[in-house]
């Protein structure tokens, strides 16, 4: 019994999306997983007793290295080949979780060092390049370097941190002009791709959004920055990756970095409410569920840049007041 408690306990030192993503892998490559199989994120999620979020971010990874693809559905299909939508149960026995969900991958002190890491790096971004050394952060979080690294990537995949020379991690930079670019490019890009996307959203989806978004408002004291920004993915991201155009998709990835910005800095301006969004989400979920896609398009670009306004006011604001203290995993 001592051999099971121990690789349980090495596995609890990865995040939820890392564990979530090498067991899929491994099912997919062995034929476990046939394919053409649809998973969803909601069936994914209960088998392994997580939330969406890690599920979701396991599938992009998945996407990259080719072994799930998009469809013009909910969730991804599994395998390389094009084969048509196989929609079958997805048991334990597929993805190896005869026991039940497994307890090591709930990822809520994983997303808590993350948000801390986050805030962090959004802080310095807005005066220069710090680098970030990953055995300081391992040390000062407390955790391994595999864990380390992993906190790093998922910042690294939001555009708020790169690698340089010599492999070490290094703050981008966030000044005016890149702010200025990246919601002008969301601007350009998110109305057409909502547009191309509106035909194609379930509806059943959008419905579980509005619902969402509603009760997010009623509570939105209650609300934590987890849910934001899953929240805030729901419209973004997912709707979005319904569009047409593949490449726009993989061009706002890049963009990503501006959903968490005014957030951490809201926060150390200590705003007695952080701004939710929610209430322009809905609007604009609503006129998808009416089927216009282009007023949803048109209040998605007024949005985006309503959105910028108060960003750039915000970060004027922190610049004055430089409210950032020292790290010992940045310098």
């Amino acid at each position: 019994m001592s051999m099971p408690r121990a690789k349980s306990q090495t596995r609890r030192k990865q995040p939820a999306y890392a564990l979530i993503k090498a067991a899929l892998a491994k099912r997919i490559r062995a034929g476990d997983v046939p394919p053409g199989t649809v998973l969803s994120e909601s069936a994914i999620a209960t088998l392994f007793g997580s939330s969406r979020s890690p599920v979701r971010q396991a599938f992009e990874q998945l996407e990259h290295i080719g072994l799930v693809r998009r469809f013009d559905g909910r969730g991804v299909i599994a395998g390389r080949r094009e084969v048509e939508p196989r929609r079958v149960p997805i048991t334990p026995d597929m993805l190896g979780l005869t026991g039940g969900p497994v307890e090591a991958v709930r990822s809520d002190a994983w997303d808590a060092l993350y948000y801390k890491l986050e805030r962090e790096i959004i802080y310095r971004s807005l005066f220069g390049r710090f680098r970030v050394s990953e055995l300081a952060l391992a040390r000062h979080f407390r955790v391994g370097r595999t864990v380390a690294r992993n906190l790093l990537l998922r910042a690294q995949a939001i555009g708020i941190l790169e690698k340089g020379a010599k492999a070490h991690w290094y703050v981008v930079p966030l000044d005016e002009d890149r702010v200025r670019d990246i919601f002008e490019l969301r601007a350009t890009l998110e109305p057409l791709l909502l547009k191309s996307a509106a035909t194609q959203i379930p509806a059943a989806l959008l419905d579980r959004m509005a619902e969402r978004l509603r009760e997010g408002i009623r509570f939105r004291d209650r609300v934590g920055v987890g849910e934001l920004d899953e929240i805030e993915g729901d419209l973004h991201i997912r709707c979005l990756g319904y569009g047409i155009n593949r490449e726009m998709i993989e061009a706002l990835k890049r963009t990503h970095c501006a959903f968490v910005i005014g957030k951490h800095i809201q926060v150390a301006l200590t705003a007695p409410q952080i701004d939710s969004f929610m209430d322009e989400h809905l609007v604009i979920v609503d006129a998808l569920r009416a089927g216009d896609g282009d007023a949803a398009a048109a209040t998605l670009r007024r949005h985006i840049e309503w959105s910028h306004s108060k960003v750039a006011g915000w970060i004027a604001e922190f610049r004055a007041i430089n409210a950032i203290s020292r790290v010992p995993y940045m310098v």
